[in-house]
């Protein structure tokens, strides 16, 4: 009850922030309320309370002002986040996202991507760093079947993501936005497209944004003409993620196989949480864990 009563007052104060001065009687809408994460539709506006367990300090400032220079590509927070009940919060312009019942923008993601990583890394951008997000989640896992299966195909990993070793160097290092899917888009006013959301975006491996659609069309979720889709864009439009000729899985190996487990992981979490089994697309993706253990068991 407490924390019912403590996210209905966050989200009376993100309506009032998003209404304004003038406190335009403006009906609100919730766009999100997950992980920790509430975000608030007011008119033309969105106001987002991020995670709490999240940096959001110099970093994320340098996020926001590097996202502000790219107003073609990213829909960046409008100035310096708020702290609201201990809670940081930024504003920032509404646009339409993904409608899941209509033709997927597979293309138009890849094109912004390209956009993203043809970019000049600026000095004093904030290296990306979220491989280690895969570590966190499978340090949170129970015992059971579902949960070996991740921990198995985890221990295939390079030491580095695994948090054993510290980073190398990059193969090539762009700007990336760093936690990249399609609710990761949304239509702004002029009719084009926009990432939003860039509390990962910085300097790092193209190959990284690339990883979770490549992860679920190695796991059968995402279909072989989607994925088609998407590829054949992001190199038509000259990304660097992989190479121009030749064979994607060479860059998008590793990327994609953290990603596999990454999502397993959090689908096994979710799935525990919620007290349920786990559904198609969900199991699909442990499948694919059991096959990336197999894989490097016959190495």
């Amino acid at each position: 009850m407490q924390t019912e009563t403590a996210q209905s007052g966050l989200f009376a104060r993100l309506v009032e922030i998003g209404r304004g001065p003038a406190r335009a009687e403006v009906s609100p809408e919730t766009l999100y309320d997950r992980h920790g994460v509430l975000v608030v539709r007011v008119g033309d506006v969105v106001v987002k309370a991020h995670q709490a367990d999240r940096e959001h300090g110099p970093p994320f400032l340098e996020r926001i002002r590097l996202a502000g220079t790219l107003p073609e590509v990213v829909i960046a927070p409008q100035g310096p986040p708020l702290t609201v009940d201990g809670r940081t919060v930024t504003i920032a312009p509404f646009g339409e996202p993904v409608d899941p019942a209509q033709e997927l923008p597979w293309e138009e993601g890849a094109r912004l991507l390209a956009a993203l990583h043809l970019e000049s890394v600026p000095a004093g951008a904030p290296s990306w760093g979220r491989p280690t997000r895969v570590a966190r989640l499978v340090s949170r896992l129970g015992e059971g079947p579902a949960e070996d299966a991740v921990r198995r195909a985890f221990a295939t990993l390079p030491a580095w993501i695994r948090g054993e070793e510290d980073e190398p160097p990059a193969r090539t290092v762009r700007l990336i936005h760093g936690d990249w899917h399609l609710g990761q888009m949304v239509r702004a006013r002029d009719g084009h497209w926009r990432l939003i959301d860039i509390e990962d975006m910085g300097k790092g491996d193209p190959a990284w944004d690339l990883a979770r659609p490549a992860a679920l069309y190695s796991a059968g979720v995402l279909p072989p003409d989607d994925w088609g889709r998407f590829l054949g864009a992001y190199t038509a439009a000259g990304g660097p993620a992989v190479p121009a000729q030749g064979d994607p899985w060479t860059t998008l190996d590793i990327p994609a196989r953290s990603l596999a487990i990454q999502i397993a992981a959090t689908c096994v979490i979710s799935a525990g949480r919620d007290d349920r089994a786990l559904d198609g697309p969900e199991q699909a993706v442990i499948d694919a864990c059991v096959r990336i253990s197999a894989a490097g068991d016959a190495a």
